[in-house]
């Protein structure tokens, strides 16, 4: 069994090393994409009418 050191008086690369082992991934999930839009939010992307347009562009 390894002594025990605290992280203060490690060195810079066994700090890193040590981040590294505790830190874990979210796998292939990207949490960002999971949210649900507000609904309170200003959106500013412009609704597509021309799809809807009768006239149509010639």
């Amino acid at each position: 069994m390894d002594k025990f050191i605290p992280k203060e008086k490690l060195s810079k690369k066994a700090r890193r090393e040590l981040a590294k082992a505790q830190r874990q991934t979210w796998g292939g999930l990207n949490p960002v994409t999971r949210r649900p839009p507000n609904p309170k939010a200003y959106v500013r992307k412009k609704p597509r009418y021309f799809d809807d347009d009768i006239t149509g562009v010639y």
